[in-house]
């Protein structure tokens, strides 16, 4: 573990806090900067004490709303490069721009068009917290080796095969022998999710889809249903 590890500013604003993903389903009925403010600033009346958003026009909106810590990161499908979370350095400038207090990338070992490197350098020359959206625990050591300030499970099961549904404490835990600046996130659905993911070693904790997204909350009642629906009438005589 890095002993005596640096908790950014940043960070410290969000301890034992619970973080709110405010990212709608892209060109579903929510994808409007009016609504992902409302949904920000919703989230916040509830108890949350930080936002994460996606796109510098999103950032620029909430960050005129409220003065809470911003998580931002642009979300781009490449054709040659697997890795979607702020790719390029251009991303960089324009959500520090927009007021992101964090930045968030793809810590990923995947191919990517800018070195990891150059894009905490970018981050750090703009005074902004570099976040490793990581999928593994050498994603995690990779990234504190190269200057990132903070790590999170974002992409645990998310680089390949069926996409995960419970949430991976394991790497939590994992991250949190290595620093204290770990951030829980991906398939955090329920109030229990988040408390185990804080008794982990998580500093603070992302909430996604469960708050932010009725699409997909419709969805998982939706298979719930049709899934006892089925076996009801396949024991119907």
């Amino acid at each position: 573990m890095i002993e005596g590890a640096r908790v950014p500013v940043e960070l410290q604003k969000l301890r034992n806090g619970l973080v709110v993903s405010c990212q709608p389903v892209k060109g579903g009925p929510m994808d409007s900067a009016q609504i992902v403010v409302a949904f920000a600033l919703a989230a916040l009346a509830g108890g949350a004490q930080g936002l994460r958003i996606e796109s510098p026009d999103y950032v620029r909106a909430v960050r005129a709303a409220t003065d809470r810590p911003i998580i931002g990161l642009v979300k781009r499908d490449l054709d040659d490069f697997p890795i979607r979370i702020t790719p390029w350095i251009e991303d960089v400038d324009t959500l520090a721009k927009a007021g992101a207090d964090i930045i968030a990338y793809d810590a990923t070992l995947r191919e990517r068009p800018v070195a990891a490197a150059d894009l905490i350098r970018r981050i750090h020359a703009h005074g902004r917290a570099a976040m490793a959206d990581c999928a593994t625990i050498e994603d995690a050591r990779a990234a504190l080796a190269g200057g990132a300030d903070i790590v999170g499970s974002t992409l645990s099961g998310y680089t390949g095969g069926p996409e995960p549904t419970e949430p991976d404490l394991v790497l939590v835990r994992e991250m949190r022998a290595l620093t204290p600046n770990v951030i829980a996130e991906g398939c955090i659905r329920l109030p229990r999710d988040a408390r185990q993911a804080l008794a982990a070693g998580a500093h603070a904790v992302v909430v996604g889809s469960a708050i932010t997204r009725p699409e997909h909350i419709t969805s998982w009642f939706r298979s719930e249903m049709d899934e006892q629906f089925a076996a009801m009438e396949a024991s119907a005589p």
